[in-house]
């Protein structure tokens, strides 16, 4: 349809399309200069935004700056205590320190969890919570296979990634896992090894 009523709005509104579906006739209003300026710069910073974060050595990710402050944090938490002992007695003493084991537990689901799951019940890697161990019969061993690796590289060594002190609590914390109950536990693997001591009393030597 053309002419008449449609004509007129035409006139009043401005120029319309010169197509027509069912009777509806469209105006002939382009997209405003500027919106056509903020949409090409979008595509623009998109591509140089892909390029900096994930093909240039000057991009960041999340797990860098989580890392960055991770570390900040263990400097200044671990600043107090100094360097720790290796020995049984200290990675049985930490167990119950709640503040290191908050940041161990943060190190094990951001470095562990992958292979061993959140809750230590396994995957790839071994069921933490059960008894039964393939390189550990003692508990300082598990500082031991966390330093070295195990399994000719299946676990990996986490020497150079983590301090000694991380190894330290992080050795605690996969010790205090044994004897929880995971959503869905991997079936025990070596063999089972006897009840962790009791934790030296504080002040002992």
């Amino acid at each position: 349809m053309s002419g008449g009523k449609h004509d007129a709005i035409a006139a009043d509104s401005g120029p319309v399309t010169d197509h027509e579906y069912d009777g509806i006739r469209e105006y002939d209003n382009p997209t405003p200069g500027w919106w056509k300026w903020v949409f090409g710069a979008s595509i623009v910073f998109s591509v140089l935004y892909a390029v900096f974060f994930h093909a240039s050595v000057y991009g960041w990710t999340v797990q860098d700056v989580w890392a960055r402050q991770q570390t900040a944090y263990y400097k200044q938490v671990f600043g107090a205590v100094g360097e720790l002992k290796t020995d049984e007695g200290t990675i049985l003493s930490q167990m119950s320190n709640p503040e290191f084991m908050d940041v161990a537990r943060a190190t094990f689901v951001a470095n562990c969890a992958a292979c061993h799951k959140r809750d230590g019940g396994g995957d790839v890697g071994v069921n933490l919570c059960d008894d039964s161990y393939k390189n550990v019969e003692k508990v300082e061993d598990l500082f031991k296979v966390i330093t070295d690796g195990a399994a000719n590289g299946a676990m990996p060594s986490w020497k150079t990634r983590l301090s000694s002190n991380e190894r330290v609590i992080l050795a605690a914390y996969v010790a205090s896992l044994r004897g929880t109950t995971p959503a869905a536990g991997k079936v025990a693997e070596g063999k089972v090894i006897a009840p962790w001591p009791k934790a030296p009393a504080p002040g002992a030597k």
